[in-house]
């Protein structure tokens, strides 16, 4: 994994999500751990997580996340066998159309998918 394209995704979220001053949980990958990422996290006021060596629990959350994934959607489909650009895709509309939107998600009151429970919250603070 470059650390460009670690960069590029992360602005793109911002942007999209019209986010700063989040907290971002990452491991320790060379590409986390650049200037550059470094300054591009500083840009956008985020604060930098990452668990330390063999201490998985700090980053829980995504690590649960990634299982979820992987279990929900990647294991039950040959992705050795497409093209990069497909596996994107099908991860992107997973992440984008099923999680945050329908799947339930039991840490949120009521099991509100993460982009109703957002938008809740919003009206909330409105």
């Amino acid at each position: 994994m470059k650390k460009e394209l670690c960069i590029r995704a992360f602005r793109s979220a911002c942007q999209a999500q019209g986010a700063c001053g989040m907290t971002l949980h990452s491991d320790r990958g060379s590409q986390f751990t650049s200037s550059s990422f470094r300054k591009v996290l500083a840009q956008y006021g985020a604060v930098q997580s990452m668990s330390g060596t063999g201490h998985c629990y700090d980053n829980a959350r995504m690590e649960s996340f990634f299982a979820t994934l992987k279990k929900e959607k990647l294991y039950r489909i040959r992705t050795e066998r497409m093209p990069m650009a497909q596996v994107k895709s099908i991860v992107f509309r997973y992440i984008m159309t099923y999680y945050n939107r329908r799947r339930i998600y039991t840490a949120n009151p009521g099991g509100l998918p993460p982009a109703t429970y957002r938008q809740a919250a919003r009206g909330l603070a409105a």
